[in-house]
């Protein structure tokens, strides 16, 4: 296939797009029928429910991250999710402070339901806003794309289509339940709704807010709020904690110090030095409870002690930029909490596969990032500081493009 495709391109690079197109959307119906439509009925799909999911479904060449059958995937990645960006632009005034001002009048309309949500769930209205505005633009933003077409095309041919194939199926099941599939809006990589719900979430977490028997996340605020709430609660928000704190992180502690399962007494790490940002106090039923260094940027942006809350928010979205948007944001709305004063430096933009190349340079040094993923999630940014300092030099624990020269394999 993939040498009839070169030919045809070769030839006649306009006729035989159009016509290995024509041939790839028949493949694609032919996987819908023997791939996903066996795994649906085993879920307990109709094959009313399939045919109509499907109807009018064709492939979405749009999309990013695709790799058409008989194609190998490129060797050169960018990065398309701003949350693994650059710091600096994902917290830019506007995004804050778009996003603290509409939140507060959520806050004022939905003050019942959020009190209600924070009853049951232990988790702060405050919290659930962040995410709900940085999710949705509380439920203002365009959801722009059919769930079947998006998770069909990835499940069908993406880096990653197993795992779109498994959410194929749980969207199905939604369907089966009750949605309409025409209105089951997603996102570009099949998030639902609001609070932008992979499928599989929806199934687990989905809440009813407004008393009328279903979970509506497309339509009802009570609803989406409520799913935040459930979905955090459930995955081990501790009531009463807060998320975590900025703060000044002195030389002569080091940026490797950085993650969770390096975590130790919020007071511990005040007795090394680390501070609160403007001589404020650690609260005082903070300090015998653990906490961890987070510096997302390493030495080049701010830096903070978070709470296990923190990490909770992570599971909503893995990365750090965006639990610490959430967090922040919700501070903004409920305490009115300036801007963090630390500035976040001009990094980040690097190409994706140039990072995954720099994380398999640390591996075969010896050191742990988690995987060569091409993200500089913590276990990344620590390694790079462990083997700056084993070269005697000052540890920034963020990639850049000479450390990618010196290092990338």
């Amino acid at each position: 296939m993939r040498i009839l495709c070169l030919i045809l391109l070769l030839l006649c690079p306009a006729t035989a797009f159009a016509q290995t197109r024509a041939a790839v959307e028949g493949q694609f119906r032919t996987w819908l029928d023997q791939t996903v439509w066996p795994r649906a009925s085993r879920q307990g799909v109709s094959r009313a429910t399939f045919d109509t999911a499907f109807q009018g479904v064709t492939l979405n060449w749009d999309l990013p991250d695709l790799v058409p059958p008989g194609m190998a995937p490129p060797a050169r990645q960018a990065q398309r999710q701003s949350e693994f960006g650059q710091p600096g632009k994902y917290f830019s005034r506007g995004s804050i402070d778009g996003a603290t001002s509409v939140g507060r009048q959520m806050a004022g309309q939905y003050a019942q339901t959020l009190a209600a949500v924070e009853r049951a769930t232990g988790v702060p209205g405050r919290i659930i806003l962040g995410i709900w505005g940085r999710e949705s633009g509380y439920g203002r933003a365009d959801i722009p794309h059919d769930v079947f077409q998006v998770l069909g095309t990835k499940g069908f041919m993406s880096t990653r289509a197993p795992y779109f194939t498994d959410e194929l199926v749980a969207a199905l099941q939604i369907a089966q339940a009750g949605a309409a599939p025409r209105a089951m809006r997603s996102s570009w990589a099949g998030a639902l709704g609001q609070p932008q719900f992979m499928p599989s979430n929806y199934l687990a977490y989905a809440a009813d807010g407004d008393g009328d028997g279903r979970a509506d996340i497309w339509g009802s605020a009570p609803d989406t709020i409520a799913s935040i709430g459930t979905y955090l609660a459930r995955h081990g928000w501790v009531k009463g904690r807060d998320w975590g704190f900025e703060v000044t992180v002195p030389s002569t502690v080091s940026c490797a110090l950085e993650g969770p399962d390096q975590a130790r007494r919020i007071a511990d790490w005040a007795a090394l030095g680390v501070s609160r940002i403007g001589g404020k106090a650690f609260p005082s039923t903070e300090l015998r409870q653990p906490g961890s260094l987070l510096m997302p940027a390493g030495r080049n942006g701010p830096a903070f002690i978070v709470t296990p809350n923190f990490y909770v928010l992570k599971d909503y979205n893995t990365s750090d930029l965006y639990a610490l948007f959430v967090g922040h944001v919700g501070d903004r709305i409920q305490y009115g909490v300036p801007e963090f004063a630390g500035r976040w430096g001009d990094v980040g933009g690097l190409l994706r596969s140039d990072v995954a190349a720099l994380q398999r340079g640390l591996e075969s040094r010896g050191l742990d990032v988690g995987g060569a993923d091409g993200l500089a999630g913590f276990k990344t940014r620590r390694s790079i500081g462990r083997w700056q300092e084993a070269q005697g030099q000052p540890a920034t624990c963020f990639p850049d493009a000479s450390l990618v020269r010196a290092l990338a394999r």
